[in-house]
C-alpha cells in the first residue's frame, strides 16, 4: 500500500463506487436522500403540485375539437372551460388515452344552467318525464338517453350511456332512475371519472354534492314519490362542493381510480 500508484488506484475505485452509490447532486441538495423504508401503505392524495399540473389549458374555447386533443398523451391533464363541449370525435379521442377534463369553474353556483342528462329504465320512465319537466322548469337543458316507453329494458345500458356522457364532459351532470337507484349507481360508477350518489333524501342529496362532489344522481322510482323527486333533484343542482376539506377527500377517490387504471 505504501506504493504512490497503488494508492492513487485505490482512491480512484473508492470515488468510483461513491459516485454510483450518491446521487447525483446529493451532497449539495439536501432535498435529494436516499429512500426511506418502505411502507405497505400507498399515498392516494397526489402533491399539491400534482393537482394542478394541467397537461393542456383551453379553458377559452366552448367547443373542443379532436385537433385541441389529438395531440396529447395518455393520462394528460386537460383543462376546459364550465360549460365547453367536446365534439363525438374528440370526446372518442378523451375515453382512448384517458385524458383527464377538469373544468373551470365559475362562481355562478346553482344559478348556472347545466346540460343534464337524464335516463331511465322501464321502471323509471314515468319518472323521468317527470324529472324532465322540473329541469327546465329550473332553467336546465336536458339531454335525454331513454328509454323512451315502459316497455322492459336493462338499466345497465342507459346507466352507462349517461355517465359517459359526464365523463367525456358532453354533459355536465346526469341523472338517472331506476327502481331502487342502485344498481344504476354500480354501472355509473364503472366509467372513470364518475361519482354517482344513489340519494334518498335531501340531506343526502345535499351531502352527495357539497361532501363528494358527486357527478351523477340515483334516483329509485319505488322509494320516492314524484314530490320528494322535485325536493332531491332541486337541492342536488342547487348544491356545490366548496370546502377544501371535501376537495382533498374526494381527491383521494380520483387517486385510487387512477391506480386501477395503470
Amino acid at each position: 500500500m505504501d506504493d504512490p500508484s497503488t494508492r492513487d488506484r485505490v482512491r480512484a475505485l473508492v470515488r468510483e463506487v461513491l459516485a454510483k452509490a450518491i446521487p447525483e447532486g446529493a451532497e449539495s441538495n439536501p432535498a435529494v436522500s436516499t429512500p426511506s423504508t418502505a411502507t405497505r401503505f400507498i399515498n392516494t392524495v397526489p402533491d399539491s403540485t400534482a393537482q394542478t399540473n394541467v397537461t393542456r389549458d383551453e379553458s377559452s374555447k366552448s367547443v373542443i375539437t379532436e385537433d385541441d386533443v389529438r395531440g396529447m398523451e395518455p393520462g394528460s391533464v386537460l383543462r376546459i372551460a364550465e360549460e365547453a363541449r367536446l365534439t363525438p370525435l374528440a370526446a372518442d379521442i378523451v375515453s382512448e388515452r384517458h385524458i383527464e377534463i377538469v373544468r373551470r369553474t365559475s362562481r355562478r353556483g346553482s344559478k348556472a344552467s347545466r346540460l343534464v342528462a337524464v335516463g331511465a329504465d322501464h321502471g323509471g320512465f314515468q319518472m323521468k318525464e317527470q324529472l324532465k319537466v322540473l329541469l327546465v322548469e329550473l332553467g336546465h337543458r336536458v339531454h335525454d338517453f331513454g328509454t323512451d316507453s315502459e316497455a322492459t329494458v336493462d338499466y345497465p345500458d342507459f346507466a352507462h350511456a349517461v355517465a359517459r356522457s359526464v365523463a367525456q364532459g358532453m354533459s355536465d351532470v346526469g341523472i338517472i332512475i331506476d327502481g331502487a337507484g342502485v344498481g344504476s349507481a354500480m354501472t355509473a360508477n364503472k366509467v372513470p371519472g364518475v361519482r354517482a350518489a344513489a340519494c334518498y333524501s335531501v340531506a343526502v342529496a345535499r351531502n352527495s354534492r357539497e361532501h363528494n362532489d358527486a357527478n351523477v344522481l340515483t334516483l329509485g322510482s319505488k322509494t320516492i314519490s314524484n314530490g320528494e323527486m322535485r325536493e332531491i333533484v332541486s337541492a342536488w343542482l342547487g348544491s356545490e362542493i366548496s370546502e377544501d376539506r371535501h376537495r382533498k377527500r374526494v381527491a383521494k377517490i380520483d387517486a385510487i381510480q387512477r391506480q386501477y387504471q395503470r
